[in-house]
């Protein structure tokens, strides 16, 4: 007889399964951020994600496999619903935070940052270093779920994080809110004669990949940190905390 596996603590906090379950669960408001479906089970599976394009949900199709896995054994019926872990802003109230804080905007934008725990750090050390808000794309990027949650060690309650559709119309309303956009790529200038006083947002790209073609060409300014083994390259959250630091002690000045 197989063994059914058992739920892990992730699992029991974050996912909802079932058809029912999941249906109610959206017209309740709750805040979902991604239906996983197998379209090919039918019925109201159709109906469900109606629903939640219906409510801005970000619909992944999946197969039975791959659900029950995420559920652990659970009957899923098709469907499976993760929720988030704490509340999305817009960047207006990103921005609106620094001003009563009387402070230049210090912004982090996440170009597909994947790995949970990488987004987790990246929060972790933001809102260490005082940081407004980060700024997340709907699709290709880490959500603010349990591990997102857990990694930060708390701080995803604490920062602001926006979810946007499109990452270069967030630039584009934070270049019109005065904030200028440094874009880390190792072919930019040296961090560290840069000049990162006034109201900063940094650009931190994909694990694998970096930032995109669209980001790099929309960035005010590029930036590299220095070099010196035989690696080149740094972890996504390290890059940033680095990076982070570095504005911060400019403005201490």
């Amino acid at each position: 007889m197989k063994k059914t596996p058992e739920k892990t603590d992730e699992q029991q906090q974050t996912l909802i399964c079932g058809r029912n379950a999941v249906t109610e669960a959206i017209k309740s408001g709750r805040n979902i951020d991604t239906l996983y479906v197998n379209r090919n089970a039918g019925g109201s599976i159709s109906r469900i994600c109606a629903l939640a394009k219906e409510r801005d949900i970000i619909v992944k199709q999946v197969d039975d496999k791959k659900l029950d896995h995420m559920c652990a054994g659970a009957v899923h019926q098709g469907c499976a619903a993760m929720l988030g872990c704490a509340e999305y802003y817009t960047i207006e109230e990103i921005l609106e935070d620094a001003r009563q804080k009387g402070e230049d905007p210090l912004i982090i934008i996440c170009d597909e940052i994947e790995d949970p725990h990488n987004l987790g750090a990246i929060i972790r050390t933001a809102e260490a270093a005082g940081a407004h808000g980060i700024i997340i794309p709907k699709r290709r990027s880490a959500t603010l779920n349990y591990t997102v949650h857990k990694t930060s060690a708390g701080a995803a309650s604490w920062i602001k994080t926006a979810r946007v559709p499109n990452l270069a119309a967030a630039v584009k309303e934070l270049k019109a809110a005065g904030v200028w956009i440094y874009g880390t790529d190792m072919s930019g200038d040296d961090i560290y004669k840069t000049d990162l006083t006034g109201a900063a947002a940094f650009v931190i790209g994909s694990e694998g990949f970096g930032m995109s073609r669209l980001m790099r060409e929309n960035c005010d300014f590029l930036v590299s940190l220095p070099m010196y083994g035989q690696v080149n390259s740094l972890n996504a959250s390290v890059a940033a905390g680095i990076c982070m630091y570095e504005a911060v002690r400019q403005r201490r000045k």
